[in-house]
Order: structure tokens, then sequence, then C-alpha cells
């Protein structure tokens, strides 16, 4: 996942967790890293929300000032889909061990 410079500093400083991306599809997965500086983005949660669903506490929320503002920011190509992502930065080194509950899979006992 890309950011805009502006956006960078919150992201690693764990003040932004969420993005609004308009795609034709998703570009990310859940538990997937995405490079981000030194350090990486991990997807916890991509959801298909609708257009009425951004506000303007969203919007701040993902570091934007208001709606109008993310979705200058949020629209990349002939997209029409809207998703709201979550995530969180994992500094450079950093090790992963809280997985969302969505990817971990149950193992049957041996034996």
């Amino acid at each position: 996942m890309m950011f805009t410079k502006r956006l960078r500093d919150g992201v690693r400083r764990g003040r932004i967790r969420c993005s609004v991306r308009i795609w034709t599809r998703p570009h990310v997965k859940v538990g997937g890293r995405y490079p981000m500086d030194d350090g990486s983005v991990v997807v916890d949660s991509i959801v298909p929300i609708r257009r009425r669903d951004i506000s303007d506490d969203l919007a701040r929320e993902s570091g934007f000032d208001s709606v109008k503002d993310l979705l200058e920011t949020a629209k990349h190509g002939s997209g029409k889909h809207i998703y709201l992502i979550r995530f969180h930065y994992l500094p450079p080194g950093g090790w992963d061990l809280a997985r969302p509950s969505s990817i971990i899979k149950a193992r049957k006992p041996h034996g």
C-alpha cells in the first residue's frame, strides 16, 4: 500500500490505522505486508463500503481534513469500488506476533 508523503509519519506513529481506497478490485489482502519506508504496513481487514459511509470522522481517522480531501486522494484509476482498509505499522526489524483472527486457521490435534 502506498501513502502520500504527508500521511507516512502518522502511519509510522500509529495515529493513522485505516485507509479508504477506490479501486476496481482489492489490491491488498488481509495479513499481507506492504513495504513503507523502512518498515511495513500489515493489513488487518478490508471491507467494502459505500460512498455515504465516508464521514468527516472517518476522513480524519484516515489522516485527511475532510471527505472531499480524502476522495481526491483515494481514487486510483477507473475504480468504482470503495474499500475501508484497517492496518498497523510494523517498524523495521519488528516481528508481528499478533495475527488477526480472520487469518488464523484452526488446526486439528494430532493423534
